[in-house]
């Protein structure tokens, strides 16, 4: 089987994607967890995967590598492709990802940067947020966000995150 770099990837996340949420989707199951369509309202804007499920991945990334803020969000985009909710938290490193005026290096493959990765996302109602503490140990305000990333309210994001049909993935 002869597979290009650019299909080996798309496979390589989707497979990482698919044991991620898979995995502890089927333990729920076999423990009757979690109230059948629990959903937040503020963020309930993807679909479910069928057979009565729905899950939602909550995804961090505080990387400073390029590599380490783009697999979360490749696997982040993989999830909304198949229906998954999703929800972004840039914190530490990752907060920068948030900034407006910030210059992301692309990556191989497919040469994309992490920020084009990330309005993907928003392009897709995915709720991306600077962590809390983000911008009141850093120089910059919320003048400085991308339009359309909000700041996260700690409360907020604990309850979304504990959620019964939530899987977390942080990087």
């Amino acid at each position: 089987m002869n597979l290009s770099r650019s299909n080996l990837f798309s496979l390589l996340a989707a497979f990482l994607l698919a044991v991620s949420v898979t995995v502890p989707a089927v333990a729920d199951h076999h423990r009757g967890g979690g109230q059948e369509g629990e959903r937040g309202e503020r963020h309930g804007q993807r679909g479910g995967m069928g057979g009565g499920h729905e899950h939602r991945l909550f995804v961090t990334v505080t990387g400073s590598s390029t590599q380490n803020r783009a697999m979360p969000l490749v696997l982040a985009n993989q999830a909304v492709d198949q229906g998954l909710e999703v929800r972004v938290l840039l914190c530490g490193d990752g907060g920068h990802l948030a900034l407006a005026d910030y210059e992301a290096e692309a990556f191989d493959p497919p040469g994309v940067t992490p920020k084009d990765l990330l309005a993907r996302l928003m392009s897709h109602d995915v709720v991306v947020e600077v962590c809390a503490i983000f911008l009141p140990n850093t120089e910059f305000g919320e003048d400085d966000l991308t339009d359309g990333i909000g700041i996260a309210q700690p409360g907020d994001v604990a309850a979304y995150m504990m959620g019964p049909r939530t899987r977390i993935f942080s990087n």
